[in-house]
């Protein structure tokens, strides 16, 4: 039998890291990917020192960049995947007035283009495969507007949209594979000081509440384990919740 591995983009800090070090103590092989090879090192020596016999793969990848978003996928066909979490993305809380355009393409590029071609690869080569999942990391500002994030608002409501409708897509059409959202609220990560330009930051400062990592990891495992197509934040209580579709979605008539 074939090993099959969990692959996981931005795996070399915050919920990456953390959900990498989960699955692999469910005995999940990895294939781990982020720009940083020593972090990535640093990951696969804890895992292995923790679970010695978990395949871990590392795989560098700037996925800012299309042609390496190209060049990774097709480095894994030797690998039988059966699940591809989308977790790299970057934030921007600068004013419209304020952001630069090379940082707007990038966060576009990555939070995006990435994460819709990785996801169509993925659901192509898996669509008949039971038990395979996609799963891609939106936000709560996916859900809701945020004051001075549009941009980066704009792109999670993309992916929170895109994942919903991808996964009611493949379950009218009888596909074995999932796609599902994970919602994040503040999560004491690298994030903040990415998406405020500052060389570091204070979450107990920033945030009333917020979730480590580990606890996202955890919500993660959650999701996984479900079969629910959302786990989302709220931000009244910090709670992690399952559900359905949280976006409209319109059934097609066969008129149409």
């Amino acid at each position: 039998m074939n090993k099959k591995y969990t692959a996981i983009t931005g795996a070399s800090s915050g919920i990456g890291y953390a959900a990498a070090k989960k699955f692999a103590a469910r005995g999940k092989n990895l294939i781990v990917i982020a720009r940083r090879e020593e972090l990535l090192r640093q990951l696969k020596d804890e895992i292995l020192n923790d679970h010695p016999g978990v395949d871990v793969v590392i795989k560098t990848a700037d996925l800012t960049n299309s042609t390496e978003v190209s060049e990774l996928y097709e480095s894994l066909n030797q690998y039988d995947i059966e699940t591809w979490i989308n977790n790299a993305g970057f934030g921007s809380h600068d004013l419209i007035k304020d952001e630069d355009i090379q940082r707007v393409q990038d966060l576009l590029h990555l939070n995006v283009e990435a994460l819709t071609i990785l996801s169509i690869r993925f659901v192509q080569d898996h669509y008949d495969d039971e038990g395979a999942q996609l799963i891609n990391v939106s936000s709560v500002a996916g859900y809701e507007m945020i004051p001075s994030a549009v941009i980066y608002c704009a792109s999670k409501f993309y992916v929170s949209a895109f994942t919903e409708n991808l996964a009611f897509e493949l379950k009218e059409k009888d596909a074995k594979v999932r796609a599902k959202v994970l919602a994040p609220a503040a999560t004491q990560t690298e994030f903040g000081k990415i998406a405020n330009n500052v060389n570091e930051y204070d979450y107990d400062q920033a945030f009333k509440k917020y979730h480590t990592s580990d606890e996202m990891a955890d919500f993660m495992l959650k999701l996984y384990d479900s079969d629910e197509m959302v786990g989302s934040v709220t931000l009244e209580n910090y709670s992690f919740q399952l559900s359905g579709n949280r976006f409209p979605y319109s059934v097609r008539s066969s008129s149409c």
